[in-house]
């Protein structure tokens, strides 16, 4: 298994995730994207299989967003003298496995590789959370890898947004 930075030049090879959004961003926008330095896509590779993807861009956590109460909590993470209006984040654009890799413990696999690379990975700048707008139904996966609702009392639309703190991780 390999992670992939997608190109320009990158010949794309079949990817069938089971969702036609997914698949099409995968197969029809990543690299404008990339070109247009909206989002970077990683593949996970077995040779010239790829086992799925997932997209980054940046972002941020901002008081205009979210609750009070949920602000309090976040605002609980910093000393006083750092409180500010907005904390940076890298947000998980897409997030996909093939068919034939569901089930068997990739996603985790996966997010473990995201997090390693984006705890690791020297950079220009740098961020705090990681966020994602998870469809409902991915939610408990997401849960599972130590994400939080950021919002538990949104109840409008088919995704969630949900945050993860990079400090969790002990790598």
């Amino acid at each position: 298994m390999k992670v992939v930075q997608l190109t320009s030049d990158y010949e794309m090879k079949p990817f069938d995730c089971g969702d036609t959004e997914l698949n099409g961003f995968l197969l029809n926008e990543a690299k404008a994207f990339s070109k247009n330095r909206l989002a970077n896509t990683f593949l996970i590779c077995d040779g010239d299989v790829i086992i799925g993807y997932f997209s980054l861009f940046n972002d941020k956590i901002s008081k205009q967003e979210v609750s009070k109460a949920v602000w309090r909590k976040i605002k609980k993470l910093f000393p006083h003298s750092k409180h500010f209006g907005s904390y940076p984040a890298v947000k998980i654009g897409r997030f996909a496995i093939a068919l034939q890799y569901r089930n068997c413990g990739m996603g985790r696999k996966m997010m473990v590789v995201l997090q390693y690379r984006l705890k690791k990975e020297i950079s220009s700048s740098t961020f705090r959370f990681l966020t994602v707008d998870a469809y409902l139904e991915a939610i408990p996966f997401y849960e599972r890898n130590g994400f939080k609702r950021l919002d538990p009392e949104e109840i409008a639309g088919n995704t969630r947004t949900m945050f993860f703190d990079m400090m969790q991780l002990d790598f």
